[in-house]
């Protein structure tokens, strides 16, 4: 059986038959082990899994495995993500329903997941398109209606004219939707929202205290949330025929600044503008230009700055007769401040821009360290960094901080049109949540419009709205408004004919709470709360960084309204947070310049004489960059090739090994191969030791085996958890070279510490490579599944180093080393020393003058 090669296709099905057969995986809430609840983002059902899903899941897998094995209640389920757009856009182009597209699809990446060999326990199964889930997020819009934290309010969105539905800002890309690449329009529109700013400083605050997440996902929740404490100012209007306004107020984060003042800007949405265009043509075609575009911040940063001169005037605050232009400006937020700012171009970048482009003044007033006030002069771009105050009268000579504390206090105690002038404020970038959504495959929102009685929620006993079946996509916008029953109901309240709320719920809402579903998902309820309290916090979770704003905050905001609603009992539903990097391959063009994929590319030579040819034609291939995974440059790789050829073990052990899992890794077919020769090396040597027979031994050759054992398994450990998973690799290759290197030497009386060593090595694979691990644990006789087994003991003497290796220098030169026991005497050591071969080779025959040992550390012989 030894000359046998360990053969994966043949040995993978039949350990995750196994598995199934013993419900390996399942879970218990009633265990009364120490719970653990890994969780990696649960996936969109495209139809096919690819790389990156192995990476990521393989990664969370070994996490399972390694805390199941240290004695630990683990919870590790899976489900799917699976209402939203591209699904609707998907049926409509395969003339099917978007449920019979989505359902097909679980069913081909479920069967993928289950060739990698997951420990999942698939009886927790959800799909948030199900109405067994989405009930239940129905109960709890519910409940936070009833709390307070869902509004209808109406709103500048950004509208896909194509797909014909609101995005969130982030979902425009250029200005332009991000599936439908339509350039993207504001529309005024009346949408549900849930209130995330009420919990504005409390998202902010309590970032400092997730300790496990990475810093810079907090560093990005920060700025997304984005605190700015300043000044609400009033500025006087000068007296106009065209409007009876008295005066605007602006919100500033730089009132130190007032004095460079050159401009006051209002946003295209501000009362006053669109007062003013109701009697100028001219102003109401630039709000209808500044309407074209998203309301994304990034869209408006990289747009050129336009302003439109109002022609109204304000008086300066502080420099008397003086007086400023009033702009209507296309980078300026209603929802943000006030919807109007005081510009000073010198110190801000889009106020200078404008000022530049229209001529207006660019006076600075922050004075850079080292510089000339008299000579100092801002070009191109605004200085925004520290400095002094200066042109700036009574604030003449401060800091940036003291100049806004004065200035506060100055503005504080004067009145205009009846108020106090400057207000102290603080502001958040955070916008309340748009949940509403213009498109059938969703969760529909359980409201009901009745002209008798307003909006109300639907009954809870009535739940779930049900999406209806025979929905027609014939016409362009949202199905549900176009079906002839569907939304047409009497009103729960009064009995008069009603009409239930057609917009669905984002698909960010469906996977802001699944986790805790995952604690009791056949539940009556949405939770259990004393299940989900046990669960809850997901010790870690595992995903891509490019979730790191929304995903995560929306289901911080919504961990907080759950328990505002008595479904859970923490804020915070995440404990540990890691985040991969993705994974890349070359890329590669033919001669006509179009992208070929890597199954019909030919590698031949290595390093920078490599090339490559299409293994078809012949035809010369152009390698190009290393880029990520992606269908447009055709750089995939399909996992089910990978396990089809080499088995799952040997992707998951590339996808661990390679390099740290924070950074992206490339895929290699050398770097597949040599996995899979390392899979073959372990199988060799399992029947080697196996050969070996039964024996004691505790000679020093087996204490040499028993201490590599017992350090590898204390820093695979160690290593797994602190997810440092190509280190743990690392560390097992080590193992392996040091128990083939004692096998090779044929030292006697080792047979004992080498079935040790080799179980032990068995135990350690098998969170990554867990197919090849049962396997070898049954030809190593041991009873039950190596999944079922105990993390291996680590005896701590034996981590404890007791030799050290002692450089030997003659004239000054290294000339060998040797290995002694510590704190050897000094004499035994000489003796030591000058028997080895290679210094009296060193030495040709001349005696030594002197020899100096220094314990533990250097011996030096001077001739």
């Amino acid at each position: 059986m030894s000359g046998e090669r360990y053969n994966p296709r043949e040995s993978e099905p039949k350990w995750q038959k196994i598995w199934d057969e013993r419900q390996s995986f399942v879970t218990a809430n009633d265990d009364p082990r120490e719970p653990y609840y890994v969780l990696e983002m649960f996936p969109y059902p495209s139809g096919r899994i690819h790389m990156g899903h192995v990476r990521n899941y393989a990664m969370g897998d070994v996490v399972a495995r390694y805390h199941r094995a240290k004695g630990k209640n683990v919870l590790h389920p899976m489900g799917w993500d699976a209402f939203g757009l591209p699904a609707e856009n998907a049926a409509i182009e395969r003339k099917t329903h978007p449920g019979t597209w989505t359902y097909s699809n679980i069913e081909a990446m479920k069967k993928q997941l289950k060739s990698m060999g997951l420990s999942i326990d698939w009886t927790r199964e959800i799909a948030t398109c199900s109405p067994d889930y989405y009930r239940h997020q129905q109960a709890m819009f519910i409940d936070m209606l009833e709390a307070g934290l869902v509004t209808r309010k109406s709103s500048k969105v950004n509208w896909d004219p194509v797909d014909m539905t609101v995005l969130a800002n982030e979902q425009v890309i250029d200005g332009k939707g991000w599936r439908s690449g339509a350039p993207v329009e504001q529309r005024e529109l009346t949408q549900w929202f849930f209130k995330i700013s009420n919990f504005a400083e409390d998202l902010l605050e309590a970032l400092d205290g997730l300790t496990e997440w990475p810093e810079k996902v907090r560093t990005m929740q920060r700025n997304w949330i984005g605190r700015s404490e300043g000044l609400r100012l009033l500025f006087e209007l000068v007296p106009s025929e065209n409007t009876e306004t008295a005066s605007i107020e602006v919100f500033t984060t730089r009132p130190d600044t007032i004095f460079g003042a050159s401009f006051v800007g209002l946003s295209p949405d501000h009362p006053l503008t669109t007062e003013l265009a109701e009697a100028n043509s001219a102003l109401a075609a630039f709000v209808a230009e500044c309407h074209s575009h998203g309301t994304a911040t990034e869209t408006l940063e990289k747009a050129e700055k336009q302003g439109f001169n109002t022609g109204l005037r304000v008086k300066h605050p502080v420099i008397e007769g003086e007086t400023l232009p009033v702009y209507v400006a296309n980078f300026i937020l209603m929802d943000y401040g006030t919807g109007a700012i005081f510009g000073c171009p010198a110190h801000d970048q889009r106020d200078l821009d404008l000022a530049r482009k229209y001529g207006l003044s660019v006076k600075p007033v922050v004075l850079p360290a080292g510089e000339d006030p008299a000579s100092f002069v801002v070009g191109t771009e605004a200085y925004t960094d520290a400095g002094t105050i200066f042109n700036s009268g009574f604030l003449d000579g401060l800091s940036i901080d003291e100049a806004k504390r004065q200035i506060a206090d100055y503005f504080a105690v004067r009145a205009v049109d009846n108020r106090s002038q400057g207000k102290v404020e603080v502001n958040y970038r955070l916008r309340d949540w748009g949940i509403s959504r213009q498109r059938y495959w969703g969760c529909p929102i359980p409201v009901i419009h009745c002209e008798v009685c307003g909006t109300i929620p639907v009954p809870k006993k009535d739940l779930p709205v049900v999406l209806p079946e025979d929905v027609s996509f014939d016409k362009p916008g949202n199905a549900l408004d176009h079906h002839p029953t569907w939304k047409h109901v009497n009103c729960p309240q009064c009995g008069a004919p009603a009409r239930r709320e057609t917009d669905t719920m984002d698909t960010f809402v469906d996977s802001s709470w699944y986790f805790a579903r995952f604690t009791a998902p056949q539940a009556e309820t949405p939770t259990i709360p004393g299940v989900a309290n046990r669960w809850l916090p997901v010790d870690q979770y595992i995903g891509g960084v490019e979730h790191a704003i929304l995903h995560l905050l929306y289901s911080r905001f919504f961990t907080r309204a759950m328990k505002a609603t008595g479904h859970v009992g923490m804020d915070e539903p995440f404990k540990g947070l890691f985040t991969q990097g993705m994974v890349t391959h070359e890329t590669y063009k033919g001669e006509d310049g179009a992208w070929v994929p890597p199954t019909d590319v030919v590698l031949e030579s290595t390093g920078d004489a490599r090339t490559a040819r299409h293994i078809s034609t012949g035809a010369p291939i152009q390698i190009g960059s290393v880029e990520k995974m992606s269908k447009s440059k055709k750089n995939v790789v399909d996992p089910d090739e990978i396990v089809g050829s080499y088995g799952a073990d040997t992707a998951r052990w590339f996808m661990l090994s390679d390099s740290p899992p924070e950074r992206d890794v490339q895929w290699t077919e050398a770097g597949v191969e040599g996995a899979s020769r390392f899979q073959q090396r372990v199988w060799r040597l399992v029947h080697d030791v196996v050969a070996l027979g039964e024996g004691s031994g505790d000679s020093a050759d087996a204490l040499a085996v028993r201490r590599a054992t017992h350090r590898a398994a204390d820093g695979v450990a160690r290593d797994i958890e602190g997810l440092r998973f190509n280190r743990a690799v690392a560390q097992i290759y080590e193992l392996t070279n040091a128990l083939a290197k004692a096998r090779d030497a044929g030292a006697a009386d080792i047979s004992s510490a080498m079935r040790e060593g080799v179980r032990t090595l068995i135990q350690l694979i098998s969170p990554m490579m867990p197919h090849l691990a049962e396997t070898c644990w049954q030809v190593l006789g041991e009873t039950g599944l190596v999944a079922d087994a105990p993390w291996p003991e680590v005896d701590p003497a034996l981590l404890v180093d007791d030799e050290v290796t002692m450089p030997i220098q003659i004239n000054g030169k290294r000339r060998a080393e040797i290995a002694v026991a510590k704190g050897m005497v000094p004499a035994e050591v000489e003796g030591r020393v000058m028997a080895l071969d290679a210094v009296q080779k060193a030495l040709e025959g001349r005696t030594p003058k002197k020899i100096v040992v220094v314990p533990d550390r250097i011996v030096n012989i001077v001739v």
